[in-house]
């Protein structure tokens, strides 16, 4: 039942975003590996990413890292003015997702563990590219 309101909200950005038009002319193409497919803004990509991220976030993540990243004291940092996220790659920062952070890590915001993937053992590699890539908007 609580997949629906996040399927409409996907459909919602997606009718959203085809109707944006921007400056097509100035527009970087995201690579297709299909040679007949249209070329899609990365700007509406990267879009999409940070709204689908923004909703693993709300179901994953708040409840440690707060509304909008701010953080919640003795539970999870605040990623707005995270060094950590700011000097790390989307790489690195997608294998820390995948493993968490122990709670003797000096690092730990205090009394709770980071659990691999946040605690969501289905969580794909692209679910947690979106995540970081919400993350990154939050930092901006």
């Amino acid at each position: 039942m609580k997949r629906t309101p996040i399927v409409l909200s996907l459909a919602a950005l997606l009718v959203t975003f085809s109707g944006c038009g921007g400056d097509k002319e100035n527009a970087t193409p995201t690579p297709s590996t299909n040679p007949n497919a249209e070329s899609v803004p990365s700007t509406t990509v990267n879009a999409f990413a940070k709204a689908k991220g923004k909703l693993v976030y709300t179901k994953t993540c708040l409840a440690c890292h707060g509304e909008g990243g701010v953080g919640v004291e003795g539970l999870g940092k605040n990623w707005i003015v995270s060094e950590f996220i700011r000097s790390s790659t989307d790489q690195e920062l997608l294998e820390f997702i995948k493993v968490g952070r122990p709670l003797n890590d000096p690092l730990s915001a205090g009394i709770a563990i980071m659990p691999a993937k946040g605690g969501d053992p289905t969580l794909t590699d692209e679910d947690l590219k979106n995540v970081i890539a919400y993350m990154r908007s939050l930092q901006n």
